[in-house]
């Protein structure tokens, strides 16, 4: 199959926090199967042509993939030629994938160079050895998906239709694969920190292997020019780390009002010259807490979050062009909100890219859901050690971005707190903690909803689908006395969470009004769509509703933020603010003017 770079989709680069010039996409036409009874590698899959095609990086299910077949897919297998350049020998040969769901094995010209487990987190192979420069070898990808057992699958439903809040299934590769040539002796992703106290960039750059003799230089510009450079031996330290203080007049903040991003150069250099260069950019600005309130550069600004679950149409889980990543955030924006819980799904990094450049204030979360067993109030959660694996992976891949002023790795974990430490609390403390030690300088929250259990969290949160304002104001008229509104078991009424103990505070699920205009006339029993509590009856109920939710958070003193349930309508559930076509269903200047006025933390 063709290397044609011009003609292929998804065709722009995937990784703008860490670019290199050379590359080559991957994406476009593969050989595709469907291995229903996962036995392919018995039936000689590995080495013979396969059945289908599929147009990658699109997931089977998905109709922009060619295939749309929404069953379940126990297995897949993909198979293309690749050709490694000519001009790439005397390099080692890279494999990129953004992201296979849900276990991946990877061949090249028969050997297995590499396996991963976790459907939303990137991963990279070395395949040097197996692809020589100039050869045409095949590359052969399997993906297993297991519909029903625990496993980290987000909104995907393990019935075999969408329902409630799940939706269809994505299985196997549904980000860009690429290959990429590195020196034997190469850079890994930098982690840039801003350290505004400072004035200054604390860089670390860890090498793929020391080099004698050598040095990591980083060059930070500005629109006018380079600002500061700073150059440490890379013979020394397996990570060197550099500080680059940037004068004071050349010192701007990266705000909302002003997303600011300074380009960064990062070089390994030897005495010849260059060995392995990459483009970066990065944001100055800091996140911290005083009291209840959460402070962006010194600052309070209320997060105006919404909740978007990046769904498509016609692509599911990935996005049709890079345009469609773009113009979910502009819709956002001229809806009234600031940023986004980016929800039960970690997304491609072009997002994180445009939030970047936008001014958009994200979450980073995981899609954790899939690990109820619903076997007992107390041991119903499974989650395994690859939840640990997969969330680190996000961190390491996410960690410079500025938008991100907050990581949450569980969501809605239902379980009581019981007399026994259970598998969730193992995990729940986990990632925790590997989300603390891997990055100090943001705060964490255990998990969004339900079932806290880490005390030292550094926020606290409810999900809260009361629609009628006045009894959603009451259920936080305690919040200031330190008693919140805390989601508790249908069954008992029992708190699935530790108690609260004063930290910074918001409901991070709310809202979700069930509203579809085309519904609105048809007899309830010819109704398809789903929402939160009793659908409004008219526009004008909507926004009545919608405003009294609202204000009843801004116009509180110790709530930070909030996070309204949703961008845009998904499938069946039908609560956004938007179409799932994104075409508008509001007047959207009432929806913007019943958010920007200020909130009360932003007036003390």
């Amino acid at each position: 199959m063709p290397d044609d770079q011009t003609t292929l989709p998804r065709e722009e680069y995937p990784r703008p926090q860490f670019r290199r010039e050379r590359w080559l996409n991957l994406n476009g036409r593969w050989e595709f199967e469907i291995d229903r009874g996962d036995s392919g590698l018995e039936r000689g899959l590995l080495d013979t042509p396969l059945s289908g095609e599929i147009l990658v990086p699109f997931a089977p299910e998905s109709d922009l993939s060619g295939i749309g077949d929404r069953d379940f897919l126990h297995a897949v297998w993909y198979r293309r030629t690749i050709r490694v350049p000519d001009d790439w020998a005397g390099n080692r040969v890279l494999l990129h994938f953004g992201a296979v769901d849900h276990d991946a094995t990877v061949w090249v010209g028969s050997v297995q160079v590499g396996r991963h487990r976790g459907g939303f987190s990137s991963f990279t192979l070395d395949i040097t050895d197996a692809a020589p420069p100039g050869a045409e070898v095949p590359l052969v990808v399997r993906a297993r998906d297991e519909p029903h057992a625990p496993q980290a699958r987000g909104k995907q439903s393990r019935e075999h239709s969408p329902r409630a809040a799940l939706y269809w299934r994505t299985t196997g590769i549904w980000q860009t694969v690429w290959l990429e040539p590195v020196p034997p002796v190469a850079l890994r992703r930098p982690r840039v920190t801003p350290n505004v106290a400072a004035g200054a960039f604390d860089v670390e750059v860890p090498l793929t292997a020391n080099l004698p003799g050598g040095a990591v230089r980083v060059t930070v510009s500005d629109d006018a020019g380079e600002v500061v450079s700073a150059e440490v031996r890379a013979d020394l330290d397996l990570a060197p780390r550099l500080s680059l203080p940037l004068p004071a007049g050349r010192q701007r903040l990266w705000s909302p009002s002003d997303p600011f991003l300074y380009d960064l150069r990062v070089e390994l250099r030897s005495a010849d010259g260059v060995v392995d260069e990459l483009a970066s950019y990065a944001g100055l600005r800091s996140v911290a807490i005083t009291g209840k309130q959460v402070r962006l550069n010194g600052e309070v600004v209320f997060q105006r979050l919404v909740l978007d679950q990046g769904y498509y149409p016609d692509g599911l889980m990935t996005a049709p062009s890079d345009a469609d990543l773009v113009r979910d955030i502009e819709l956002s924006l001229a809806a009234g909100f600031n940023g986004a819980r980016l929800h039960q799904k970690v997304f491609e990094e072009r997002f994180l890219y445009h939030a970047d450049r936008l001014g958009y204030l994200v979450w980073g979360e995981f899609g954790d859901w899939g690990c109820n067993t619903g076997q007992g109030e107390t041991t119903n959660q499974q989650p395994d050690a690859s939840y640990v694996q997969e969330w680190l992976e996000v961190l390491e891949r996410d960690y410079s971005h500025p938008s991100i002023i907050g990581w949450c790795p569980l969501n809605e974990t239902w379980q009581a707190y019981g007399d026994r430490i259970t598998a969730l609390d193992d995990v729940t403390r986990a990632m925790y903690l590997a989300t603390k030690a891997f990055d100090t300088s943001r705060p964490a929250l255990d998990t969004s909803g339900y079932a806290h259990r880490v005390a030292e969290s550094d926020i606290f949160d409810s999900h809260d689908y009361e629609q009628d304002p006045v009894l959603f104001a009451a259920n936080y008229a305690r919040l200031s006395k330190g008693d919140p509104y805390v989601n508790r078991a249908d069954s008992t009424g029992e708190s699935w969470s530790i108690a609260y103990r004063g930290q910074p505070f918001f409901v991070s699920e709310f809202g979700g009004i069930w509203w579809n205009p085309a519904e609105a006339s048809r007899p309830q029993s010819m109704r398809e769509s789903w929402g939160y509590g009793d659908r409004v009856r008219d526009l004008d109920e909507f926004y009545t509703r919608f405003e009294g939710l609202v204000g009843a958070l801004l116009d509180h003193p110790d709530m930070f933020g909030y996070c309204y349930t949703q961008l845009t309508d998904v499938f069946q559930e039908q609560n956004g603010l938007y179409g799932f076509d994104r075409s508008a269903k509001f007047d959207l200047d009432r929806i913007r003017a019943a958010q920007t006025r200020p909130a009360a933390i932003e007036r003390s």
